[in-house]
């Protein structure tokens, strides 16, 4: 069974899918079930290859046997596990099950009879994302990226808010520009090198001294490919699609998109980089790395500049991930000749994932039962929710990048990274930027600490109900959320804190995988 991991890691939540869309919508009650133990699965298959790609390697494994060498085509359905990835499927595994746990009831408040529905996306969107991480085919990555796609959009228009489905329309052109870059890129890919394999592909660009590496068919491939993949990760200036999407989006479906599909993305870009055209062609032969630097110090700037105006809380959290994203552009291309800064940008991916789940975790609970959608509703909430503010207060603290949180760490890596590398200007974007969620969070924390307003429900949408009657009614009876929407919080806080204390395994294991391939590059 053990070799059959890399599939199960893919294939349980699909027919996870498939069971609830066939028997969900007769019982509701099997929905959460199904979606729990297929997750499971997921996770447990994710831990068992990862055990082995340590013991013994990374780990090829051919859907169906077929094996791209076999085919006329060069075309295979190859998925590869490496150290890196590895680490990537175990995050995204337990948030999906964590965000699992916080929707069980949610999904049903906030989706009406769509619940069956719901769980069908929410299990495809774990699908398309595993299967991105996972796959080491450049045409397969594409479909698994409008896989994960449509469902999010379907995720987000499928609320309550009439401004859901005009996000979610904005973020359907958005995404259809950047998937076309990106299949347009593999498409020049093909005609140069005739295999879609990502590992050949690097073969071929890399042999005879790096002949057909020089082509400008392939420097068009590589520029498409990244501007589709930046539309995809919303890098500034392509991020417009992001806030609204994620703000206006039922809070399950913010929960599972907010953490995974921008992180995950830079995953893939990375994987791009590094797998396929490699370290000497992207740092040597392109030399783009100070221009893209540059790029992400604008993107990390006004990323917090833009979350400082904002008023809304959830909004907010939006415009931080757009700086976030920047954090890890720009790390990934500092090019340090020890490669701290690619070491950062992957340590980061996997604790922005768990510090952006907290947040947004926190910020639903607020929202959904006292209606504090705007920063000065928060007033009086350590008093009347302190258990979810203390959530809140670990995903901010880790956000800023205090230790010992995850944040501090990967802030640390990259800073190293740009001081080795001689990027200064970023080393001073990530510390301003820093500065800036401490203003930010801080200003939070007082008005939630000192404040003695009760929340008031500014900005209530129609077709929102409360949980406790009339807003009036709420403001005098808001107590603590119920236990499932508090256990993943609690459980996603205690993660970001650990991730920080044992930092020093994961950064171990990141390190071994990516030295070989800055040794190749030098």
């Amino acid at each position: 069974m053990a070799d059959q991991f890399p599939a199960i890691i893919v294939l349980a939540p699909l027919f996870g899918a498939l069971i609830v869309g066939l028997a969900g919508s007769r019982d509701h009650r099997i929905c959460f079930p199904v979606v729990l133990v297929s997750l499971a699965v997921s996770l447990f298959a994710s831990l068992g290859v990862f055990l082995q790609v340590l013991q013994s390697g990374p780990v090829s494994y051919f859907m169906s046997g077929w094996d791209t060498e076999k085919s006329v085509l060069g075309a295979g359905i190859e998925l590869r596990i490496d150290a890196i990835n590895g680490l990537v499927l175990i995050v995204i595994a337990v948030v999906s099950i964590l965000v699992s746990i916080f929707s069980i009831r949610r999904a049903g408040e906030e989706t009406t009879e769509k619940t069956p529905q719901f769980y069908v996306l929410f299990l495809l969107l774990t699908v398309g994302i595993f299967g991105m991480t996972v796959t080491n085919d450049a045409f397969n990555l594409f479909v698994l990226v409008e896989v994960s796609s449509l469902t999010s959009y379907a995720l987000i228009a499928m609320g309550k808010a009439r401004r859901g489905t005009m996000a979610a329309f904005n973020y359907i052109l958005m995404g259809t520009v950047g998937a076309s870059f990106y299949l347009l890129g593999v498409g020049y890919l093909y005609l140069k090198t005739g295999t879609l394999n990502m590992g050949h592909i690097h073969e071929v660009l890399t042999a005879n001294g790096g002949e057909i590496g020089r082509s400008p068919s392939v420097m068009v491939a590589f520029v498409m490919i990244l501007v589709g993949l930046w539309i995809k990760m919303a890098f500034f200036p392509l991020y417009g699609w992001l806030p609204n999407a994620y703000s206006y989006a039922p809070s399950t479906s913010g929960c599972i998109l907010a953490p995974l599909m921008t992180k995950v993305s830079v995953y893939v870009m990375i994987r791009v980089m590094l797998g396929v055209f490699g370290w000497e062609w992207v740092f040597g032969h392109l030399g783009w790395n100070h221009a893209v630097v540059w790029l992400a110090v604008i993107a990390i700037l006004a990323g917090s500049v833009l979350a400082l105006a904002q008023r809304e809380l959830k909004k907010m959290l939006c415009y931080l991930i757009v700086a976030e994203v920047g954090y890890m552009v720009g790390g990934a291309w500092l090019a340090d000749s020890e490669g701290w800064g690619m070491t950062g940008a992957i340590y980061h991916i996997l604790a922005d994932a768990f510090m952006t789940l907290c947040l947004f975790i926190a910020a639903s609970i607020l929202v959904k039962r006292c209606k504090a959608r705007r920063i000065e509703d928060l007033g009086g909430m350590f008093k009347k929710m302190p258990v979810t503010m203390t959530g809140f207060i670990i995903g901010a603290l880790a956000m800023i990048g205090i230790p010992p949180t995850c944040g501090f760490f990967s802030k640390f890596y990259l800073i190293r990274g740009g001081i080795e590398s001689g990027h200064w200007e970023f080393v001073a974007a990530l510390i301003l930027s820093s500065l800036i969620n401490a203003v930010l969070f801080f200003r939070i924390f007082e008005i939630a600490f000192f404040g003695n307003k009760p929340a008031e429900g500014h900005g209530h949408e129609e077709g929102e109900t409360s949980e406790q009657g009339s807003i009036g009614e709420q403001a005098l009876s808001v107590r603590e959320a119920r236990l499932s929407t508090l256990i993943p919080l609690l459980v996603t806080a205690a993660i970001v804190i650990l991730l920080g204390v044992f930092n020093g395994p994961v950064i171990a294991v990141i390190r071994s995988a990516i030295e070989p391939l800055i040794a190749v590059g030098g």
